[in-house]
Protein backbone atom coordinates (compact mmCIF):
# COMPACT_ATOMS: atom_id res chain seq x y z
CA UNK A 1 0.00 0.00 0.00
CA UNK A 2 2.36 2.72 -1.24
CA UNK A 3 1.50 6.39 -0.84
CA UNK A 4 1.71 6.82 -4.58
CA UNK A 5 -0.90 4.17 -5.22
CA UNK A 6 -3.53 5.77 -3.03
CA UNK A 7 -5.97 8.60 -3.55
CA UNK A 8 -5.75 11.59 -1.18
CA UNK A 9 -5.99 10.42 2.39
CA UNK A 10 -9.52 9.96 3.68
CA UNK A 11 -10.56 10.33 7.26
CA UNK A 12 -11.31 7.13 9.15
CA UNK A 13 -15.04 6.43 9.54
CA UNK A 14 -16.56 7.96 12.63
CA UNK A 15 -16.68 5.36 15.42
CA UNK A 16 -20.13 3.99 16.08
CA UNK A 17 -21.70 5.19 19.28
CA UNK A 18 -21.86 2.77 22.18
CA UNK A 19 -25.38 1.85 23.11
CA UNK A 20 -26.64 0.39 26.28
CA UNK A 21 -29.89 -0.20 28.12
CA UNK A 22 -33.47 0.57 27.26
CA UNK A 23 -36.33 -1.56 26.05
CA UNK A 24 -37.55 -2.32 22.60
CA UNK A 25 -40.83 -0.59 23.34
CA UNK A 26 -39.24 2.90 23.41
CA UNK A 27 -36.66 2.36 20.66
CA UNK A 28 -38.86 3.17 17.64
CA UNK A 29 -38.52 6.98 17.49
CA UNK A 30 -34.78 6.84 18.04
CA UNK A 31 -34.38 4.31 15.26
CA UNK A 32 -36.42 6.48 12.90
CA UNK A 33 -34.24 9.47 13.70
CA UNK A 34 -31.08 7.43 13.10
CA UNK A 35 -32.51 6.17 9.82
CA UNK A 36 -33.34 9.72 8.73
CA UNK A 37 -29.83 10.90 9.49
CA UNK A 38 -28.43 8.01 7.50
CA UNK A 39 -30.69 8.67 4.52
CA UNK A 40 -29.37 12.24 4.39
CA UNK A 41 -25.94 10.80 3.61
CA UNK A 42 -27.08 9.51 0.22
CA UNK A 43 -24.32 11.18 -1.76
CA UNK A 44 -21.71 9.78 0.58
CA UNK A 45 -23.25 6.31 0.29
CA UNK A 46 -22.87 6.43 -3.48
CA UNK A 47 -19.10 6.92 -3.17
CA UNK A 48 -18.38 4.25 -0.61
CA UNK A 49 -15.79 2.34 -2.61
CA UNK A 50 -13.41 5.31 -2.47
CA UNK A 51 -13.67 5.21 1.34
CA UNK A 52 -13.19 1.45 1.36
CA UNK A 53 -9.87 1.59 -0.53
CA UNK A 54 -8.57 4.73 1.17
CA UNK A 55 -5.14 4.31 2.69
CA UNK A 56 -6.25 4.87 6.29
CA UNK A 57 -9.11 2.40 6.02
CA UNK A 58 -7.03 -0.31 4.35
CA UNK A 59 -4.21 0.04 6.88
CA UNK A 60 -6.73 -0.33 9.70
CA UNK A 61 -8.16 -3.42 7.97
CA UNK A 62 -4.70 -4.90 7.52
CA UNK A 63 -3.87 -4.37 11.19
CA UNK A 64 -7.11 -6.06 12.25
CA UNK A 65 -6.50 -9.08 10.02
CA UNK A 66 -2.91 -9.26 11.27
CA UNK A 67 -4.03 -9.26 14.91
CA UNK A 68 -6.74 -11.85 14.33
CA UNK A 69 -4.41 -14.24 12.53
CA UNK A 70 -6.21 -17.32 11.29
CA UNK A 71 -5.68 -20.06 8.75
CA UNK A 72 -4.83 -19.42 5.09
CA UNK A 73 -7.43 -19.69 2.36
CA UNK A 74 -7.37 -21.66 -0.89
CA UNK A 75 -4.25 -19.87 -2.15
CA UNK A 76 -2.18 -20.88 0.88
CA UNK A 77 -1.15 -17.29 1.66
CA UNK A 78 -0.65 -16.70 5.38
CA UNK A 79 -1.22 -13.51 7.32
CA UNK A 80 2.55 -13.10 7.50
CA UNK A 81 2.73 -13.01 3.69
CA UNK A 82 0.01 -10.38 3.24
CA UNK A 83 2.09 -7.20 3.64
CA UNK A 84 4.67 -8.24 1.06
CA UNK A 85 1.89 -9.26 -1.34
CA UNK A 86 0.17 -5.87 -0.94
CA UNK A 87 3.40 -3.96 -1.54
CA UNK A 88 3.73 -5.71 -4.90
CA UNK A 89 0.12 -6.10 -6.05
CA UNK A 90 -2.07 -3.60 -4.18
CA UNK A 91 -2.12 -1.01 -7.02
CA UNK A 92 -3.68 -3.61 -9.35
CA UNK A 93 -6.15 -4.87 -6.72
CA UNK A 94 -7.17 -1.30 -5.84
CA UNK A 95 -7.75 -0.47 -9.49
CA UNK A 96 -9.95 -3.54 -9.86
CA UNK A 97 -11.97 -2.60 -6.77
CA UNK A 98 -12.53 0.96 -8.01
CA UNK A 99 -13.41 -0.33 -11.47
CA UNK A 100 -15.85 -2.94 -10.19
CA UNK A 101 -13.93 -5.82 -11.78
CA UNK A 102 -12.43 -7.47 -8.68
CA UNK A 103 -13.48 -11.12 -8.30
CA UNK A 104 -12.92 -12.80 -4.91
CA UNK A 105 -11.33 -16.21 -4.74
CA UNK A 106 -13.35 -19.22 -3.53
CA UNK A 107 -13.49 -19.86 0.20
CA UNK A 108 -11.95 -22.94 1.77
CA UNK A 109 -14.50 -25.23 3.36
CA UNK A 110 -13.90 -26.33 6.94
CA UNK A 111 -16.40 -28.40 8.92
CA UNK A 112 -16.23 -28.13 12.69
CA UNK A 113 -18.38 -30.01 15.22
CA UNK A 114 -21.29 -28.09 16.72
CA UNK A 115 -21.52 -27.85 20.51
CA UNK A 116 -23.05 -30.92 22.10
CA UNK A 117 -22.28 -33.16 19.15
CA UNK A 118 -25.24 -31.81 17.13
CA UNK A 119 -23.68 -32.32 13.70
CA UNK A 120 -21.19 -30.12 11.86
CA UNK A 121 -21.00 -26.40 11.23
CA UNK A 122 -19.59 -25.34 7.88
CA UNK A 123 -17.11 -22.47 7.83
CA UNK A 124 -15.91 -20.72 4.71
CA UNK A 125 -12.34 -19.46 5.15
CA UNK A 126 -11.59 -16.62 2.69
CA UNK A 127 -8.05 -15.87 1.54
CA UNK A 128 -6.21 -13.36 3.73
CA UNK A 129 -6.46 -10.75 0.95
CA UNK A 130 -10.24 -11.19 0.79
CA UNK A 131 -10.41 -11.08 4.59
CA UNK A 132 -8.65 -7.70 4.49
CA UNK A 133 -11.01 -6.37 1.82
CA UNK A 134 -14.05 -7.66 3.73
CA UNK A 135 -12.73 -6.02 6.89
CA UNK A 136 -12.31 -2.74 5.00
CA UNK A 137 -15.91 -3.03 3.77
CA UNK A 138 -17.09 -3.75 7.31
CA UNK A 139 -15.34 -0.65 8.71
CA UNK A 140 -17.18 1.56 6.23
CA UNK A 141 -20.58 -0.17 6.26
CA UNK A 142 -20.91 -0.68 10.03
CA UNK A 143 -21.31 3.05 10.82
CA UNK A 144 -23.84 3.28 8.00
CA UNK A 145 -26.14 0.51 9.30
CA UNK A 146 -25.49 0.10 13.00
CA UNK A 147 -27.14 3.29 14.38
CA UNK A 148 -30.54 2.19 13.06
CA UNK A 149 -30.36 -1.38 14.40
CA UNK A 150 -32.66 -2.36 17.24
CA UNK A 151 -31.78 -1.71 20.87
CA UNK A 152 -32.63 -5.38 21.42
CA UNK A 153 -29.97 -6.60 18.95
CA UNK A 154 -26.63 -7.37 20.58
CA UNK A 155 -24.63 -9.66 18.29
CA UNK A 156 -21.48 -8.39 16.55
CA UNK A 157 -22.10 -4.74 17.28
CA UNK A 158 -19.67 -2.15 18.67
CA UNK A 159 -20.08 -1.55 22.39
CA UNK A 160 -22.37 -4.56 22.85
CA UNK A 161 -21.84 -8.19 23.74
CA UNK A 162 -23.24 -11.38 25.15
CA UNK A 163 -23.31 -10.11 28.73
CA UNK A 164 -25.47 -7.15 27.70
CA UNK A 165 -27.88 -9.55 25.99
CA UNK A 166 -28.04 -11.82 29.05
CA UNK A 167 -28.71 -8.87 31.37
CA UNK A 168 -31.50 -7.62 29.10
CA UNK A 169 -33.09 -11.09 29.04
CA UNK A 170 -33.05 -11.24 32.83
CA UNK A 171 -34.70 -7.83 33.05
CA UNK A 172 -37.60 -9.04 30.90
CA UNK A 173 -38.08 -12.05 33.20
CA UNK A 174 -37.97 -9.87 36.29
CA UNK A 175 -40.70 -7.68 34.74
CA UNK A 176 -43.06 -10.68 34.74
CA UNK A 177 -42.61 -12.08 31.23
CA UNK A 178 -41.92 -15.61 32.44
CA UNK A 179 -42.47 -17.56 29.24
CA UNK A 180 -39.95 -17.53 26.41
CA UNK A 181 -40.33 -18.15 22.70
CA UNK A 182 -36.93 -19.67 21.95
CA UNK A 183 -36.60 -19.16 18.19
CA UNK A 184 -34.13 -21.27 16.22
CA UNK A 185 -33.62 -20.54 12.54
CA UNK A 186 -32.97 -23.61 10.44
CA UNK A 187 -29.39 -23.55 9.09
CA UNK A 188 -29.53 -19.76 9.02
CA UNK A 189 -26.09 -19.04 7.56
CA UNK A 190 -26.61 -21.74 4.91
CA UNK A 191 -30.10 -20.60 3.86
CA UNK A 192 -29.77 -16.83 3.46
CA UNK A 193 -31.45 -15.76 0.22
CA UNK A 194 -29.01 -13.56 -1.69
CA UNK A 195 -31.66 -11.45 -3.45
CA UNK A 196 -33.54 -10.75 -0.22
CA UNK A 197 -30.31 -9.78 1.56
CA UNK A 198 -29.00 -7.58 -1.25
CA UNK A 199 -32.32 -5.72 -1.43
CA UNK A 200 -31.84 -4.73 2.20
CA UNK A 201 -28.21 -3.74 1.70
CA UNK A 202 -29.26 -1.57 -1.25
CA UNK A 203 -31.60 0.43 1.00
CA UNK A 204 -28.53 2.28 2.33
CA UNK A 205 -25.71 1.51 -0.12
CA UNK A 206 -25.96 3.31 -3.45
CA UNK A 207 -22.46 2.61 -4.75
CA UNK A 208 -23.01 -0.10 -7.36
CA UNK A 209 -19.39 -1.24 -7.06
CA UNK A 210 -19.87 -2.03 -3.38
CA UNK A 211 -23.15 -3.83 -4.06
CA UNK A 212 -21.52 -5.88 -6.81
CA UNK A 213 -18.55 -6.76 -4.60
CA UNK A 214 -20.80 -7.90 -1.74
CA UNK A 215 -22.83 -10.09 -4.08
CA UNK A 216 -19.64 -11.60 -5.47
CA UNK A 217 -18.54 -12.43 -1.92
CA UNK A 218 -21.91 -14.06 -1.30
CA UNK A 219 -21.62 -16.10 -4.49
CA UNK A 220 -17.93 -16.98 -4.18
CA UNK A 221 -17.59 -20.73 -4.61
CA UNK A 222 -16.55 -23.10 -1.86
CA UNK A 223 -13.52 -25.31 -2.40
CA UNK A 224 -13.31 -28.79 -0.90
CA UNK A 225 -10.67 -31.36 -1.88
CA UNK A 226 -9.64 -29.27 -4.88
CA UNK A 227 -13.17 -28.90 -6.32
CA UNK A 228 -15.07 -25.60 -6.30
CA UNK A 229 -18.84 -25.76 -5.87
CA UNK A 230 -20.92 -22.68 -6.76
CA UNK A 231 -23.11 -21.06 -4.09
CA UNK A 232 -26.59 -19.68 -4.80
CA UNK A 233 -27.68 -19.08 -1.20
CA UNK A 234 -26.13 -18.72 2.24
CA UNK A 235 -23.31 -16.66 3.72
CA UNK A 236 -20.91 -19.10 5.39
CA UNK A 237 -19.41 -18.05 8.69
CA UNK A 238 -15.70 -17.29 8.59
CA UNK A 239 -15.41 -13.91 6.89
CA UNK A 240 -15.48 -10.52 8.65
CA UNK A 241 -18.51 -9.35 6.66
CA UNK A 242 -20.91 -12.23 7.45
CA UNK A 243 -22.00 -11.02 10.93
CA UNK A 244 -22.97 -7.57 9.65
CA UNK A 245 -24.88 -9.08 6.74
CA UNK A 246 -26.81 -11.32 9.14
CA UNK A 247 -27.76 -8.29 11.24
CA UNK A 248 -28.88 -6.39 8.15
CA UNK A 249 -31.15 -9.27 7.10
CA UNK A 250 -32.58 -9.94 10.56
CA UNK A 251 -33.22 -6.25 11.21
CA UNK A 252 -36.58 -6.82 9.52
CA UNK A 253 -37.41 -9.35 12.25
CA UNK A 254 -36.41 -6.83 14.92
CA UNK A 255 -38.58 -4.13 13.37
CA UNK A 256 -41.56 -6.48 13.26
CA UNK A 257 -41.15 -7.47 16.90
CA UNK A 258 -40.85 -3.82 17.89
CA UNK A 259 -43.95 -2.94 15.87
CA UNK A 260 -45.90 -5.57 17.80
CA UNK A 261 -44.57 -4.27 21.12
CA UNK A 262 -42.84 -7.51 22.13
CA UNK A 263 -40.00 -7.76 24.62
CA UNK A 264 -37.17 -9.66 22.97
CA UNK A 265 -33.41 -10.14 22.81
CA UNK A 266 -31.51 -11.16 19.69
CA UNK A 267 -27.85 -12.12 19.40
CA UNK A 268 -27.04 -12.92 15.76
CA UNK A 269 -29.50 -15.71 14.84
CA UNK A 270 -30.37 -16.53 18.48
CA UNK A 271 -33.65 -14.80 19.28
CA UNK A 272 -35.76 -15.02 22.45
CA UNK A 273 -39.16 -13.36 22.77
CA UNK A 274 -40.55 -13.00 26.30
CA UNK A 275 -44.31 -13.23 26.92
CA UNK A 276 -46.67 -13.73 29.87
CA UNK A 277 -48.36 -17.03 28.96
CA UNK A 278 -47.90 -20.21 26.97
CA UNK A 279 -50.86 -19.37 24.72
CA UNK A 280 -49.34 -16.01 23.85
CA UNK A 281 -46.03 -17.72 23.14
CA UNK A 282 -47.62 -20.26 20.81
CA UNK A 283 -49.34 -17.47 18.87
CA UNK A 284 -46.09 -15.52 18.60
CA UNK A 285 -44.14 -18.56 17.39
CA UNK A 286 -46.71 -19.41 14.72
CA UNK A 287 -46.93 -15.82 13.44
CA UNK A 288 -43.15 -15.38 13.39
CA UNK A 289 -42.79 -18.59 11.45
CA UNK A 290 -45.07 -17.17 8.75
CA UNK A 291 -43.36 -13.78 8.82
CA UNK A 292 -39.85 -15.17 8.47
CA UNK A 293 -40.77 -17.30 5.49
CA UNK A 294 -42.92 -14.75 3.67
CA UNK A 295 -40.60 -11.79 4.24
CA UNK A 296 -37.09 -13.23 4.52
CA UNK A 297 -37.38 -16.76 3.10
CA UNK A 298 -36.07 -18.22 6.35
CA UNK A 299 -37.44 -21.32 8.03
CA UNK A 300 -37.95 -21.88 11.74
CA UNK A 301 -36.53 -25.15 13.06
CA UNK A 302 -39.53 -26.53 14.94
CA UNK A 303 -37.46 -29.32 16.48
CA UNK A 304 -35.22 -26.83 18.29
CA UNK A 305 -37.63 -23.93 18.76
CA UNK A 306 -39.97 -24.00 21.74
CA UNK A 307 -42.32 -22.09 23.99
CA UNK A 308 -41.19 -22.92 27.51
CA UNK A 309 -40.19 -21.64 30.90
CA UNK A 310 -36.84 -19.82 30.73
CA UNK A 311 -35.29 -21.98 33.45
CA UNK A 312 -35.74 -24.99 31.18
CA UNK A 313 -33.97 -23.30 28.26
CA UNK A 314 -30.57 -21.71 27.73
CA UNK A 315 -29.54 -18.46 26.08
CA UNK A 316 -25.92 -17.78 25.16
CA UNK A 317 -24.77 -20.46 27.58
CA UNK A 318 -26.73 -19.07 30.54
CA UNK A 319 -29.94 -20.19 32.19
CA UNK A 320 -31.95 -18.77 35.11
CA UNK A 321 -33.58 -19.91 38.31
CA UNK A 322 -37.36 -20.04 38.75
CA UNK A 323 -37.48 -17.39 41.47
CA UNK A 324 -39.57 -14.22 41.12
CA UNK A 325 -36.30 -12.32 40.95
CA UNK A 326 -34.47 -14.69 38.59
CA UNK A 327 -30.82 -15.44 39.19
CA UNK A 328 -28.43 -16.22 36.37
CA UNK A 329 -26.70 -19.58 36.31
CA UNK A 330 -24.50 -21.62 34.01
CA UNK A 331 -26.62 -23.91 31.83
CA UNK A 332 -26.07 -27.68 32.14
CA UNK A 333 -25.13 -27.80 28.45
CA UNK A 334 -22.32 -25.31 29.04
CA UNK A 335 -20.99 -27.37 31.93
CA UNK A 336 -21.04 -30.51 29.78
CA UNK A 337 -19.23 -28.71 26.97
CA UNK A 338 -16.46 -27.58 29.32
CA UNK A 339 -16.03 -31.09 30.71
CA UNK A 340 -15.82 -32.54 27.20
CA UNK A 341 -13.04 -30.09 26.29
CA UNK A 342 -11.15 -30.82 29.49
CA UNK A 343 -11.48 -34.59 29.07
CA UNK A 344 -9.77 -34.35 25.69
CA UNK A 345 -6.84 -32.51 27.27
CA UNK A 346 -6.65 -34.89 30.23
CA UNK A 347 -6.53 -37.89 27.90
CA UNK A 348 -3.52 -36.37 26.15
CA UNK A 349 -1.87 -35.71 29.50
CA UNK A 350 -1.37 -39.29 30.66
CA UNK A 351 2.29 -39.38 29.69
CA UNK A 352 3.15 -35.77 30.50
CA UNK A 353 4.21 -33.86 33.57
CA UNK A 354 1.30 -32.55 35.60
CA UNK A 355 2.58 -28.99 35.30
CA UNK A 356 2.35 -29.07 31.49
CA UNK A 357 -1.21 -30.45 31.63
CA UNK A 358 -2.24 -27.66 34.00
CA UNK A 359 -0.52 -25.09 31.79
CA UNK A 360 -2.59 -26.29 28.83
CA UNK A 361 -5.97 -26.10 30.59
CA UNK A 362 -5.33 -22.80 32.37
CA UNK A 363 -6.33 -20.47 29.45
CA UNK A 364 -9.55 -22.44 28.96
CA UNK A 365 -10.45 -22.16 32.66
CA UNK A 366 -9.69 -18.45 32.77
CA UNK A 367 -11.75 -17.77 29.64
CA UNK A 368 -14.66 -19.87 30.91
CA UNK A 369 -14.65 -18.05 34.25
CA UNK A 370 -14.61 -14.66 32.52
CA UNK A 371 -17.52 -15.55 30.25
CA UNK A 372 -19.69 -16.83 33.11
CA UNK A 373 -18.80 -14.12 35.60
CA UNK A 374 -22.45 -12.96 35.60
CA UNK A 375 -23.61 -16.26 37.10
CA UNK A 376 -25.24 -15.76 40.49
CA UNK A 377 -25.60 -19.47 41.32
CA UNK A 378 -22.06 -20.26 42.42
CA UNK A 379 -22.16 -23.90 43.48
CA UNK A 380 -21.30 -25.20 40.02
CA UNK A 381 -17.89 -23.50 40.15
CA UNK A 382 -16.93 -25.35 43.34
CA UNK A 383 -18.26 -28.63 41.87
CA UNK A 384 -16.17 -28.16 38.74
CA UNK A 385 -13.08 -27.33 40.80
CA UNK A 386 -13.44 -30.63 42.69
CA UNK A 387 -14.01 -32.55 39.44
CA UNK A 388 -10.91 -31.02 37.80
CA UNK A 389 -8.71 -31.78 40.81
CA UNK A 390 -9.91 -35.37 40.82
CA UNK A 391 -9.14 -35.68 37.12
CA UNK A 392 -5.60 -34.43 37.71
CA UNK A 393 -5.06 -36.86 40.59
CA UNK A 394 -6.33 -39.64 38.35
CA UNK A 395 -3.59 -38.77 35.84
CA UNK A 396 -0.99 -39.03 38.59
CA UNK A 397 -2.38 -42.35 39.83
CA UNK A 398 -2.28 -43.85 36.32
CA UNK A 399 1.26 -42.59 35.78
CA UNK A 400 2.40 -44.51 38.86
CA UNK A 401 1.13 -47.72 37.14
CA UNK A 402 2.32 -50.54 39.43
CA UNK A 403 1.25 -51.12 43.08
CA UNK A 404 4.89 -51.15 44.23
CA UNK A 405 5.53 -47.79 42.52
CA UNK A 406 2.36 -46.40 44.09
CA UNK A 407 3.49 -47.55 47.52
CA UNK A 408 6.87 -45.85 47.06
CA UNK A 409 5.26 -42.61 45.84
CA UNK A 410 2.70 -42.50 48.64
CA UNK A 411 5.43 -43.03 51.24
CA UNK A 412 7.47 -40.25 49.62
CA UNK A 413 4.43 -37.97 49.91
CA UNK A 414 4.43 -38.43 53.67
CA UNK A 415 1.74 -41.09 54.24
CA UNK A 416 2.16 -43.56 57.08
CA UNK A 417 3.29 -47.05 55.95
CA UNK A 418 -0.04 -48.73 56.74
CA UNK A 419 -2.03 -45.98 54.98
CA UNK A 420 0.29 -46.05 51.98
CA UNK A 421 0.00 -49.84 51.69
CA UNK A 422 -3.79 -49.75 51.99
CA UNK A 423 -3.95 -47.15 49.24
CA UNK A 424 -1.45 -48.83 46.91
CA UNK A 425 -3.00 -52.32 47.07
CA UNK A 426 -6.74 -51.57 47.39
CA UNK A 427 -7.72 -53.03 44.00
CA UNK A 428 -10.05 -50.17 43.02
CA UNK A 429 -9.87 -48.32 39.71
CA UNK A 430 -8.15 -45.00 38.94
CA UNK A 431 -11.27 -42.81 39.35
CA UNK A 432 -12.07 -44.26 42.79
CA UNK A 433 -8.49 -43.79 43.93
CA UNK A 434 -8.38 -40.23 42.55
CA UNK A 435 -11.15 -39.34 44.97
CA UNK A 436 -9.81 -41.30 47.95
CA UNK A 437 -8.14 -39.74 50.97
CA UNK A 438 -4.67 -41.11 50.19
CA UNK A 439 -4.53 -39.28 46.83
CA UNK A 440 -5.97 -36.10 48.36
CA UNK A 441 -3.10 -36.19 50.86
CA UNK A 442 -0.50 -37.18 48.27
CA UNK A 443 -1.53 -34.46 45.76
CA UNK A 444 -3.16 -31.75 47.90
CA UNK A 445 -5.02 -28.80 46.46
CA UNK A 446 -2.23 -26.43 47.51
CA UNK A 447 0.24 -28.39 45.38
CA UNK A 448 -2.03 -28.17 42.32
CA UNK A 449 -2.36 -24.42 42.79
CA UNK A 450 1.42 -24.07 43.06
CA UNK A 451 1.68 -25.87 39.73
CA UNK A 452 -0.56 -23.18 38.22
CA UNK A 453 -4.08 -24.62 38.48
CA UNK A 454 -6.77 -21.95 38.27
CA UNK A 455 -9.62 -22.15 40.77
CA UNK A 456 -12.90 -21.43 38.99
CA UNK A 457 -14.48 -20.39 42.29
CA UNK A 458 -11.71 -17.92 43.08
CA UNK A 459 -11.73 -16.52 39.55
CA UNK A 460 -15.50 -16.11 39.64
CA UNK A 461 -15.39 -14.24 42.95
CA UNK A 462 -12.62 -11.96 41.68
CA UNK A 463 -14.36 -11.19 38.38
CA UNK A 464 -17.78 -10.75 40.00
CA UNK A 465 -16.36 -8.11 42.32
CA UNK A 466 -14.79 -6.19 39.45
CA UNK A 467 -17.81 -6.32 37.10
Amino acid sequence: MHDGDAEPRAEMPEPTREVGGGTAEVAGPERQACAARTEEAGDEASMLMAKVVSRANMLAAFERVWRNGGAPGVDGMTVGDLWAYCQEHWARVREQLLGGTYVPQPVRRVDIPKPGGQGLRTLGIPTVLDRMIQQALLQVLQPLFDPSFSEASFGFRPGRGTHDAVRRARSHLAAGHRWVVDLDLEKFFDRVNHDVLMARVARRVKDRRVLLLIRRYLQAGMMEEGLVSPRTQGTPQGGPLSPLLSNILLDDLDRELERRGHRFVRYADDCNVYVRSRRAGERVLASLERFLWNRLRLRVNRMKSAVDRPWRRKFLGYSVTWHKEPRLKVSPESVKRLKDKLRATFRRGRGRALRSVIREVRPLLRGWSAYFRLAEVKGIFADLDAWIRRKLRRIVWKQWKRPRTRLTKLLACGLAPDQAAAGAYNGHGPWWNAGASHMNRAVPTATLHRLGLVSLSDEHRRLARSS
